[in-house]
């Protein structure tokens, strides 16, 4: 097995001291897995109020990872409630949808599950400077008072460490319109039917989310694949993939109000694409059909 290494370090001052964002961005281009280690103290960092200065490690993992352009890195949390250190569960029931940048700045999206009514509509929320937590830089803030608030900010961290499991092998990547460009179906079915785990890079699958004014940026979003099938007819290779968060292509990668939302992706080996998007606002479910290029990864 491939061991976990260090693809790049950052100092609190989010200056690189080992590695490199280059080596990160190829890592994450071969579909590599990330987490990212942190270091802080507890009442700087958990609860200002608190006696308690133990020094805590965080290492996270980041289920959903993004490459910009072939060069900028982003991940994702996706699978994370909210946990109220060292006693349980948060208040309410909700995801978090941490963000982090290779650069070290951050944000957060909080769709909430426990049905309780929204005061407030979509858009621009009063950015909250918290003067108890001077590590703590907030930029802006959206959608307070919604489903679904969100707001990007940088915690300066005593280090971030992007940790990376290099271990996928790419054995098939196609067009759009599911022709062969590398690897081969029979390979990935061989590799599938002796019980091997799937992963999916799928080119510009956020395309839909830029703004009216931006053009869409070349990006690659990469999530682990669950239940698999194969027509043997056919000669078509079908997955359902792990949940995804889709957010705004940006350098770095930020929210806002409808730059992001969440669902999950049933993919073919002929390009099509069915997106089951979660509304985060209102919690309801749509499907969405596209035609993408997609890298198969196998472990």
């Amino acid at each position: 097995m491939t061991a976990w290494r260090c693809a790049l370090e950052l100092d609190s001052g989010r200056n690189v001291t080992s590695g490199s964002t280059n080596e990160l961005a190829d890592a994450i281009g071969r579909a590599a897995d990330l987490r990212i280690y942190t270091e802080f103290l507890h009442n700087e960092h958990i609860d200002v109020r608190s006696p308690c200065s133990e020094r805590i490690r965080e290492v996270a993992e980041f289920g959903v990872t993004y490459r910009i352009d072939k060069t900028w890195s982003a991940g994702v949390m996706s699978l994370r409630q909210p946990i109220e250190l060292p006693i349980g569960f948060g208040p309410r029931s909700s995801m978090s949808f941490f963000l982090y940048n290779q650069d070290g700045s951050q944000a957060i999206a909080r769709p909430y599950l426990d049905g309780e009514s929204p005061v407030d509509s979509p858009g621009p929320s009063l950015t909250v400077c918290q003067d108890d937590m001077p590590k703590y830089h907030a930029s802006d803030g959206w959608d307070h008072g919604t489903n679904a608030p969100s707001h990007n900010f940088v915690y300066d961290f005593d280090v971030f460490r992007f940790c990376v499991h290099d271990c996928w092998r790419e054995v098939l990547h196609h067009s759009a319109t599911g022709e062969v460009l590398s690897g081969s179906l029979a390979e990935l079915v061989d590799a599938f039917s002796s019980g091997c785990a799937i992963k999916l890079g799928i080119d510009n699958l956020c395309a839909d989310l830029a703004s009216h004014a931006a053009t869409t940026l070349q990006h690659e979003v990469f999530v682990q694949g669950g239940s698999a099938y194969y027509y043997t007819e056919q000669k078509l290779f079908i997955t359902g993939s792990h949940p995804l968060v889709r957010v705004r292509p940006g350098v770095p990668m930020q929210y806002a109000t409808g730059s992001w939302d969440f669902g999950w992706l049933m993919a073919r080996s002929d390009g099509h694409v069915v997106y089951r998007r979660c509304d985060p606002y209102s919690l309801k479910f749509s499907d969405h059909v596209t035609q993408n290029a997609v890298h198969w990864f196998v472990r």
